[in-house]
C-alpha cells in the first residue's frame, strides 16, 4: 500500500514539473516575442537621434544640390548666348567657320558618365551635378579658346570692324517697341515675320549711321516711307525707315555715328518711330545682337528683354 502511494506521488510531481516547465517555456517565448516586437518597432518605426540628424543632413544636401543645379541652368543660358554670338555673329563677321559641334560638346562621349555610383536620390543628384560641372568646364574652356581666336582676328581686321553695325541708331535708347521675328501685323492682325526692330521716338529725333559705309541708291519700298539704306561692305547693309527727312544723299560716304536722317511717321506706319534692319549677305538678322559698341550690360539686358515680347509691330 505504501509503495503504490509513493509511485502515485512521484507521478503527480512529474506532472507538476511538466506544467511548470511548459509555463516557463511559454513565458520565455512570450518575452522573446515581445522583445523582438519592441526591437522591430524601435528600428523600423522610430528614428534614433542619429538617424534624425543624418536625415536632416541628407535633406540639406539635396536642397543644396538642387540650388547648385539651378545656378548651373543660369550659367548654361549665358553660355548658350555666348556661343550663339560666337558662331553666328563674331565668327560670321570675320568670315570664319563656327566651332564644330564635336569640339564644343566633347562631353557627349559616355566616358564622362558616373555609372559607378549607387542609385538613391541623393547620389543621383551628385552624379548629375558632377556631370554638368564637367560639361560646363569643357564648354568654358572651348569658349575661352574661341574668344582668343576672335580677338586675334579683330586685331587683323580693324578696318573691317568699322564697317560692322555696332551702335544703336538712336542715342540713349533703352527699349524696343517691337522686336525681330514673328510679330502681329498692325493692319492684318496676324503673326508675320518682322525683319527689323521698331524703336518709338519723337518726330525729329536724330538717326545715326551704325557703321561706316556708302548711302545706297536702293529704295526701301513705299511701305517704308522715307528710307536710308547704307551699304557697309563685307556683305553688310543697314536700313532706316519711316524717316521724316534724310540728312544724306545717295552715293555719300558716311561714318559711324553720323546723323543720316530724322525719326518720322512716313509710309505704312503707326506712330512716330524708327524701323531699323541689319542685313547680312542679303538676309535680315536680329539687330539687337549688334548693339555692343556703345552700351552697358544692363542696357543691353533691358533692350534684349523688351525685344522678346510678341507684340504688334509699328510698321
Amino acid at each position: 500500500m505504501n509503495l503504490s502511494f509513493f509511485k502515485q506521488k512521484i507521478l503527480i510531481n512529474k506532472k507538476e514539473i511538466q506544467r511548470i516547465v511548459v509555463r516557463v517555456l511559454w513565458f520565455t517565448a512570450s518575452a522573446l516575442s515581445f522583445a523582438v516586437l519592441v526591437i522591430w518597432l524601435s528600428f523600423y518605426l522610430f528614428d534614433s537621434p542619429r538617424e534624425k540628424m543624418l536625415q536632416r543632413e541628407n535633406n540639406e544636401l539635396k536642397k543644396a544640390l538642387k540650388e547648385v543645379n539651378e545656378k548651373m541652368n543660369l550659367v548654361n543660358l549665358v553660355l548658350d548666348d555666348l556661343q550663339e554670338r560666337d558662331d553666328y555673329i563674331y565668327r560670321a563677321i570675320f568670315e570664319t567657320d563656327p566651332v564644330p559641334k564635336e569640339v564644343r560638346y566633347p562631353f557627349l562621349d559616355k566616358s564622362l558618365q558616373y555609372n559607378d555610383l549607387s542609385h538613391d536620390e541623393a547620389v543621383d543628384l551628385i552624379r548629375t551635378t558632377n556631370h554638368r560641372a564637367s560639361q560646363l568646364m569643357v564648354r568654358l574652356a572651348v569658349q575661352s579658346r574661341s574668344q582668343d581666336t576672335v580677338a586675334q582676328l579683330a586685331k587683323q581686321k580693324e578696318t573691317m570692324l568699322q564697317s560692322i553695325p555696332a551702335i544703336r541708331p538712336l542715342k540713349n535708347m533703352s527699349s524696343i517697341s517691337s522686336g525681330f521675328g514673328m510679330r502681329y501685323h498692325p493692319i492684318l492682325k496676324t503673326l508675320r515675320r518682322h525683319t527689323g526692330i521698331d524703336i518709338a521716338a519723337p518726330r525729329g529725333t536724330p538717326v545715326y549711321a551704325t557703321a561706316d559705309g556708302t548711302v545706297s541708291r536702293e529704295d526701301g519700298g513705299s511701305g517704308y516711307g522715307i528710307t536710308v539704306i547704307i551699304n557697309h561692305g563685307y556683305s553688310y547693309k543697314t536700313l532706316y525707315a519711316h524717316l521724316s527727312k534724310k540728312a544724306v544723299k545717295p552715293g555719300q560716304r558716311v561714318t559711324r555715328g553720323q546723323v543720316i536722317g530724322y525719326v518720322g511717321n512716313t509710309g505704312l506706319s503707326f506712330g512716330s518711330h524708327l524701323h531699323y534692319e541689319v542685313i547680312k549677305s542679303g538676309t535680315p538678322v536680329n539687330p539687337v545682337h549688334f548693339f555692343f559698341n556703345d552700351i552697358t550690360p544692363k542696357e543691353y539686358d533691358e533692350i534684349l528683354e523688351s525685344s522678346k515680347k510678341i507684340n504688334q509691330a509699328l510698321s
